[in-house]
């Protein structure tokens, strides 16, 4: 069972989650948004993107610069599949070329920090993007912004002509590692209503407007969003059969395929939001849970030794677990339990950031754009109110 499968009961089960977790206020807030499309507007192109028949004669390989878990293949392209993945070069001219493979994806692409312009399921081969607003010098990123649950994709690297030449990219000190569940994937986000088909679901899906990127972009920070819809710590959204989180979190894509062995990738901050799926719905017959005691009790266990984990694989690193439920739900007590618990079991450097009053308008009352800034911002406070989160040279 995957993300296309669980997308019609989500819609019936969260909106009991609403009502239990947020009282009255998930349910004033307009059960029907008139007019409008739940696909996002798109913005004014701030460059020309444009697909090429035919590849110029003497181009050459540009500098990629990954953030995200990734596989080289034997060409040099690179698999990706979780969500947030990001490619970044920087050159002097006035065009740049990258290639694009198989698997449906959808990009943003962003020339010098302008908006951001969309490439929604692009055919695989070679793009052109040119005319930019003002010559010389560029820095472009490309984000994924969709879910990739289905297969990884492939992005095949920046290329210039002879007529450009590469330009340093600035390294970023600060790295921040946001571990969770639909809620960090940025699950149905920008869409302007709840009800949403499979496809409306993946349509308005974007990493690149969710929590890990606006809270990375307030510190100028590297992150990766290792999270995957529907899934949880110890029991996936209904029960439904497939890794965990902290299952699938050690591998490079999905389905324990290659190891997520990166050197570089040393988090200063952990954030983790996990336990709504754990708690969404009632336990079935053949679930190796009989009481929902149980179920708490093996969730809390098995989070604190995945924190524990991290916490060896990262020495000196901030885990905040965020989660964003009504006060007094459920799932919200469990989180601060197994925060409580790591601090009495001596993990000193560990926050928890309980979110709520959301509107939820998005997909399958999943948080909107507008709640995922709530949401950033409550993680930004809580980090500035620690005294040292950043090393020494890299204070808030």
């Amino acid at each position: 069972m995957n993300i296309s499968s669980i997308c019609n009961a989500l819609a019936q089960s969260l909106k009991r989650v609403v009502q239990a977790s947020f009282g009255r206020t998930g349910w004033l807030i307009a059960a029907a948004i008139a007019g409008g499309s739940l696909l996002p507007a798109a913005p004014a192109l701030a460059q020309d993107v444009a697909r090429v028949a035919a590849e110029p004669p003497g181009l050459k390989p540009l500098a990629t610069r990954v953030t995200g878990r990734v596989v080289a293949q034997a060409d040099g392209a690179l698999l990706r599949q979780w969500p947030g993945t990001y490619f970044e070069t920087a050159f002097q001219g006035d065009e740049v070329f990258f290639r694009v493979g198989a698997g449906d994806v959808s990009l943003r692409l962003s020339v010098d920090g302008d908006a951001a312009v969309p490439l929604v399921k692009p055919a695989a081969g070679l793009y052109r993007m040119s005319k930019f607003k003002r010559a010389g010098e560029h820095r472009l990123r490309i984000a994924v912004a969709s879910e990739s649950q289905g297969g990884p994709t492939v992005f095949g690297g920046f290329l210039i002509g002879g007529g450009a030449q590469p330009a340093a990219l600035p390294q970023r000190s600060r790295q921040i590692e946001f571990i969770g569940d639909s809620h960090t994937v940025g699950y149905g986000n920008t869409s302007s209503g709840r009800d949403c088909t499979q496809e409306q679901v993946w349509a308005t899906t974007d990493t690149s407007q969710g929590v890990a990127a606006l809270v990375a972009a307030h510190y100028d920070a590297d992150f990766e969003a290792n999270a995957i819809s529907g899934r949880g710590v110890v029991r996936n959204f209904d029960g439904f059969a497939a890794d965990t989180l902290p299952q699938a979190h050690p591998f490079a894509l999905l389905g324990k395929s290659g190891t997520a062995d990166n050197a570089g990738w040393q988090p200063r901050v952990i954030a983790i939001s996990l336990g709504t799926n754990d708690f969404a719905t009632a336990l079935h017959g053949g679930e190796r849970w009989a009481t929902r005691e149980q179920l708490r009790g093996d969730y809390e266990a098995t989070f604190v030794r995945f924190v524990g984990d991290l916490q060896r694989r990262h020495p000196g690193a901030y885990i905040v677990l965020w989660i964003a439920a009504g006060e007094g739900s459920e799932v919200q007590t469990e989180v601060g339990r197994v925060a409580e618990q790591l601090r009495r079991a001596g993990h000193a450097r560990v926050g928890f950031v309980p979110v709520s009053d959301l509107s939820l308008t998005g997909c399958q009352y999943h948080p909107s754009a507008a709640d995922d800034r709530k949401i950033a911002d409550a993680l930004i406070r809580h980090l500035d109110a620690q005294k040292d989160v950043w090393p020494a040279g890299q204070a808030n």
